[in-house]
């Protein structure tokens, strides 16, 4: 007995320190849950609060319902708010218990759904950059006759029933999988788990280069080309406006002239702009002129840099391992996968931010809500009711820029040489403001 007392010391010894190792371990994986169970979570309710505090703004206020452009913003708050319902909630569950609990069919139900919203998403954000391109780089008459209620309402419409063909359709209809049945059915036994307790999601590669050309590099090359004409566009009308704003600094004798240059959003094909040069600039007034071409073109640019930017960073990196993974036999980890879709779930949070947020009638809105209808906030910084004077800024509007309000808003009157402006806004087809 006395020679095995010291084996039965050394084997409590090594029992006790697997259990304490086990115990780390699941401490280690408790911990992870609960931190990955809060970081889903705020990104979920942050994104159901966001985009239907932006559908209730546009319930509540009339004058946001007179804009075109904001059918679209509401509509793609519509589209992410079901992404976070139906689709980021039953990812959450599958990514933190590390099983499918909903069996074969609701998969490919979660999976079509998944691929309907976000492309929805997607090509809601491709018609604002084409409704603000015919908005700010076409003549009013052009941007009227473009973009009816019956157009406007096709395009939301072709923003919904587009993505049914890339999901609903093949996805239950098992074509995305035509030629790769072996390795679905391999990576579930590698998976250890039953149809009914994983849900495998892989595509062939028809089915890889078109679901992403449809959902992320046909919008994309839109979006890319409609935001670089709507910024040439902005430094042409801020150059025309500095050309204006010289005009007017220059020592004129006898009657004072007139300049008048035709306005691009008003209903009234008549609708003009005056500059009136009354009196020479100093060169203490010249300055602050001269340097505010620099401070336009840098806000500007870094207004869609950061649209363009945030939309890129977040799906890019998806939509390129879509393609490749077919290409190099399915070998992208898992988790490389998961990251790179809650990246693309980001953006449907992040677009009320970029779309409505830094749109000033929207904040305005919003202002009102929060508040409980305190109608202070209801006028306060409008720049769409009544006569107000506003100095020349270079904030975003919808993702363009601010120096576009110079040259796109109806019946607007420069006086001071150009430095103060009298705005009458009552055009509801005119751009957005901040």
């Amino acid at each position: 007995m006395a020679t095995e007392s010291p084996l039965h010391l050394l084997d409590d010894l090594i029992n006790t320190g697997q259990q304490q190792q086990e115990q780390q371990q699941e401490f280690l994986i408790s911990l992870e849950s609960i931190i990955l169970t809060i970081f889903l979570s705020i990104i979920i309710i942050m994104t159901v609060c966001g985009n239907l505090l932006v559908m209730v703004a546009l319930c509540k206020d009339r004058h946001l319902r007179k804009k075109k452009t904001n059918y679209f913003i509401v509509s793609l708050a519509f589209a992410d708010l079901l992404v976070a319902l139906l689709v980021m909630p039953f990812a959450a569950i599958e990514l933190i218990t590390g099983e499918w609990r909903y069996g074969e069919i609701f998969c490919l139900v979660r999976t079509s759904l998944d691929v309907l919203l976000t492309t929805a998403s997607i090509l809601h954000l491709c018609c604002i950059a084409l409704d603000r391109y015919y908005a700010i780089c076409c003549q009013p008459l052009v941007y009227r006759h473009k973009m009816t209620p019956v157009r406007v309402a096709v395009m939301l419409s072709g923003c919904w029933f587009i993505p049914i063909f890339i999901s609903f359709l093949p996805i239950m209809q098992s074509w995305n999988a035509i030629g790769i049945e072996d390795i679905i059915e391999e990576r579930k036994g590698l998976a250890g788990a039953s149809n009914d307790t994983s849900c495998v999601f892989l595509v062939n590669r028809p089915y890889a280069l078109v679901c992403s050309a449809v959902a992320f590099y046909v919008p994309l090359a839109l979006m890319v080309l409609a935001y670089q004409r709507i910024y040439v566009t902005a430094m042409t009308h801020v150059r025309q406006i500095e050309t204006l704003q010289r005009a007017g600094s220059a020592p004129v004798s006898g009657p004072t002239p007139m300049i008048t240059v035709r306005s691009s959003t008003s209903s009234d094909p008549t609708d003009h702009y005056r500059l009136r040069t009354t009196r020479a600039l100093s060169p203490s007034e010249q300055a602050p002129i001269a340097n505010s071409r620099m401070r336009v073109e840098t806000k500007a640019a870094k207004t869609l840099a950061v649209i363009m930017g945030c939309f890129c960073l977040c799906w890019a990196p998806f939509f390129i391992t879509n393609i490749v993974d077919p290409f190099i036999h399915y070998s992208v980890p898992w988790q490389l996968w998961t990251a790179w879709l809650w990246l693309g779930y980001i953006n449907s949070g992040l677009n009320p931010f970029l779309y409505a947020f830094l749109n000033r009638a929207f904040r305005r809105a919003f202002l009102v809500i929060l508040c409980c209808g305190d109608e202070r906030y209801a006028r306060q910084g409008s720049c769409s009711y009544g006569q107000v004077h506003r100095v020349c800024s270079a904030a975003s509007v919808n993702g363009t820029s601010m120096a576009l309000r110079l040259s796109f808003l109806p019946n607007r009157s420069y006086s001071d040489n150009g430095r103060t402006i009298l705005a009458n806004e009552q055009s509801q087809d005119s751009v957005g403001t901040l």
